[in-house]
């Protein structure tokens, strides 16, 4: 039995990202429709936004769609994204309730007009919760993502507001989605895929890795303390030695 108390509460990961894998294999398993595992997976969002919130998980990311999602059969994503809105509808008294503050990284513009203004309106209505920052990668790709950043500070250069040699981390970071977000500490994949999938290249370049053999959809509570706890026993050297930390 997993249980929070078993957590050490001074290691943390203080940002989770997870790529909730295995909707539609988990509804194919079950002889129904991949809708069906898109809305159960729905219900394992919000347990597990919930369970990361009372663990203390500061920032949580969720691969919500990702730019290649867009190639799917027209009438998966229209259902895609009619989930979405009716979900944000529903979750913005959990968000509130929790002191959620809800964030989003991606090509949003490219949503639906519905979904992007449902966006917008729970971020506005939550933009002043202070505890754990929930944000959902939708319509999102890596490679896109540094292809802007690479485009925007092109441009800054080409204008002189930027000298080549001044490029560092910091100014790519700041030019990335996630200028605001620390880097992720924790990559959870669901399904038993052992693949990356064009998510936050850049922001996990020292994250602990952790596969599970799970569909999305049957991920429960004891399934992320069990990789909290993992991540807890792991050495995290960032190109030290063993004895350097010590």
């Amino acid at each position: 039995m997993n249980t929070i108390e078993e957590l050490n509460i001074e290691k943390l990961p203080a940002h989770i990202a997870i790529i909730m894998d295995g909707n539609g294999r988990w509804a194919k398993q079950k002889g129904k429709l991949r809708v069906f595992g898109h809305e159960q997976g729905v219900k394992t969002v919000r347990s597990t936004v919930e369970s990361s919130a009372k663990i203390g998980v500061k920032y949580l990311t969720l691969y919500t769609f990702s730019t290649e999602n867009w190639n799917r059969p027209k009438l998966e994503v229209e259902t895609l994204m009619r989930i979405l809105v009716s979900s944000l509808k529903k979750e913005l008294i959990t968000l509130n309730k929790n002191n959620i503050r809800l964030n989003t990284i991606g090509d949003i513009a490219s949503l639906p007009k519905k979904a992007h203004k449902e966006l917008v309106d729970v971020m506005a209505k939550t933009s002043q919760n202070t505890g754990m920052t929930l944000t959902l990668a939708l319509s999102y790709g890596a490679r896109e993502e540094l292809k802007n950043a690479v485009q925007q500070i092109s441009l800054k250069v080409k204008n002189n507001i930027i000298s080549p040699e001044k490029i560092d981390e910091t100014i790519i970071n700041n030019h990335l989605y996630t200028h605001d977000l620390p880097d992720v500490d924790l990559l959870i994949r669901t399904s038993g895929e052992h693949r990356i999938s064009n998510f936050l290249l850049w922001q996990i370049a020292y994250a602990e890795l952790y596969f599970i053999d799970v569909f999305w959809p049957d991920f429960t509570e004891q399934h992320l303390i069990l990789a909290i706890k993992n991540y807890q026993n792991r050495e995290r050297r960032f190109g030290k030695t063993s004895e350097q930390l010590t």
